[in-house]
């Protein structure tokens, strides 16, 4: 790394520790009633006696999940991305810093409405006057990479503008340059983050928030999660106006629609709220399933609810710059390990994680299933509309490390919207049975991949390739026999040049047999050459005799040859 890079990641850490001062954040260690007592002495007394303790306190009037919300508005948009989303996960934090949190969302601290218009002149090369009827200085919500402000386009259409914060790139790369020292510094001195691969993870994030910044590679994301649910129930995706998206500048239809973290106006609303959270894992599994194609950034402030008929609400998404995809492998052990949970399958769970690479192949797959019962038969016992899938998850992984279980990257994507969508639907309908929702789904899904319909899809899929070879069927199988033909004679070539082969080695281990066995007897002829008895003759004419036998038997034993 050069030197001006090793001075950014120091001055960016040292920022990062003034800010963690102002606001005091080892205080919510405590708040958090975390067990400190298991930290190492050396952390214990710099959290009690730590410098940062003279400094005035923050004031009374801010909680400390105010303080902490703000601390990662202050940090920048890795951090904020972080923040939201712990926002989702309202069964692992306390209610107010899941409330606090969430204001992450869209509420980040704008950026002054002239710097948008300047920016959006220049990417589009147009005054805004030329480009918009009108355009709004005041920006809809800002986030931690972009703002969105709302305009009409000339023909009459109801837009939003998003922007990139300007600056941003080389705030993030700062961040990004620290958190590869950090997970290079974990990697080199904690033996167990090895098997996380915290290296892995910056670098598939580096790539996810790069993504972020680049409005173009969101508006094709955009375009494609439209055209997947063109005329579905289940989710709308805004239409993008390409005439006036740039690299830092995407120009969206306007949705309008309520705010999925508004629970009360949802339900003033009359919405049919389990119907909405079921729809939600059904969306979820639908683009992960059968579209192979899902967004990867569901927090509250990117998700909208059409409630035009509330009993029969769906959804709408925006901010599509986070898509996730997996290998047909990953959706095929992934599919069956799900059905494996559901059914209570333990053997088969043990052995799809051995089969996939998910585990060492050494693994004992009995001794493994045997683990994973004594996991999940005590959370079974609960309805399961009770139980959590992120704390089963959670509980699961640390289970499987004493099996030197990996975290899979590609997984990574899927696992945190999973959780998200888990959380939201719980918001909504604390009682939603994620585990029922899914599994008939699931069922389907394998059905239609591994049954006679498939196999049927599969042969019409490939129907007119075969009926365009059809003519040349006749030659093709002349050219088949004729190459079965010269692959036999090949095949009695090799096995004639393999019996070359072994006659050779064993006249070669015959020679060597023989040799060792001159050798030997060289040797003991020299040495009985030297022997007192012989030697004392003549010991000068026995010496160089004796010294031949015993060179030409060592270049025997231990010579190339």
């Amino acid at each position: 790394m050069s030197l001006a890079g090793s001075f950014g990641q120091l001055r960016r850490a040292g920022r990062i520790i003034r800010i963690a001062i102002r606001h005091r954040l080892d205080e919510l260690l405590e708040v958090a009633g975390l067990p400190l007592q298991r930290l190492p002495l050396a952390a214990r007394l710099l959290l009690r006696f730590h410098p940062g303790r003279l400094l005035p306190r923050p004031s009374q009037s801010q909680s400390p999940a105010r303080r902490l919300r703000l601390a990662l508005e202050d940090l920048g948009p890795v951090f904020v991305k972080f923040g939201q989303i712990l926002s989702t996960r309202r069964d692992l934090l306390p209610p107010a810093f899941a409330d606090e949190l969430r204001h992450l969302q869209d509420q980040v601290k704008p950026f002054s409405g002239s710097e948008s218009r300047a920016i959006v002149e220049r990417a589009l090369g147009l005054s805004i006057t030329e480009a918009f009827a009108a355009f709004g200085a005041e920006p809809m919500a800002s986030a931690s990479v972009a703002q969105v402000h709302a305009a009409t386009l000339h023909d009459g259409s109801d837009v939003v503008v998003k922007v990139i914060r300007p600056g941003i790139d080389a705030v993030i790369a700062e961040d990004i340059a620290l958190l590869y020292g950090i997970a290079g510094a974990l990697e080199r001195f904690w033996p167990e983050a090895r098997r996380l691969h915290p290296v892995e993870i910056v670098r598939d994030y580096e790539r996810t928030i790069g993504d972020e910044l680049d409005l173009l590679h969101e508006a094709a994301n955009t375009s494609q999660l439209r055209r997947n649910f063109t005329g579905s129930e289940l989710l709308y995706v805004p239409k993008v106006y390409w005439d006036f998206t740039r690299r830092n500048v995407l120009v969206l239809e306007r949705i309008h629609g309520v705010p999925i973290a508004d629970i009360e106006q949802l339900k003033r609303a009359g919405t049919d709220m389990q119907k909405l959270a079921e729809r939600g894992v059904e969306t979820f599994f639908t683009q992960v399933f059968e579209d192979n194609f899902f967004h990867a950034d569901m927090h509250p402030g990117n998700i909208f609810v059409d409630i035009s008929d509330p009993a029969n609400p769906s959804y709408i998404a925006v901010d599509c710059a986070i898509i996730g995809r997996l290998t047909e492998n990953d959706q095929n052990y992934l599919a069956r390990n799900l059905l494996a949970f559901f059914h209570q399958d333990y053997y088969e769970v043990a052995r799809l994680h051995v089969e996939s690479g998910w585990v060492p192949p050494k693994t004992d797959v009995h001794e493994f299933e045997r683990v994973i019962r004594g996991v999940c038969e005590p959370i079974f016992q609960k309805p399961l509309s009770e139980i959590s899938f992120g704390h089963f998850l959670v509980t699961l992984f640390q289970t499987a490390r004493r099996f030197e279980m990996e975290v899979q990257p590609q997984l990574v994507l899927l696992q945190k919207t999973l959780l998200n969508i888990e959380g939201l639907g719980r918001q909504l309908y604390p009682e939603l049975d994620l585990w029922h929702t899914a599994a008939p789904f699931m069922e389907r899904w394998m059905a239609q991949r591994a049954g006679p319909a498939a196999a049927f899809r599969d042969f019409a899929d490939q129907a007119p390739e075969l009926l365009e070879q059809l003519p040349h069927l006749p030659a093709l199988l002349l050219r088949a026999g004729e190459m079965m033909g010269r692959v036999d004679s090949m095949a009695r070539d090799q096995q004639e040049m393999l019996s070359r082969l072994t006659a050779m080695q064993e006249a070669q281990a015959k020679g060597a047999r023989r040799r060792r066995h001159v050798g030997v007897l060289a040797l003991l002829v020299g040495g009985l050459l030297l022997a007192p008895g012989v030697a004392a003759a003549d010991p000068g004419a026995m010496l160089l005799p004796a010294g031949f036998l015993g060179l030409f038997g060592a270049w025997l034993l231990f010579g190339n040859g």
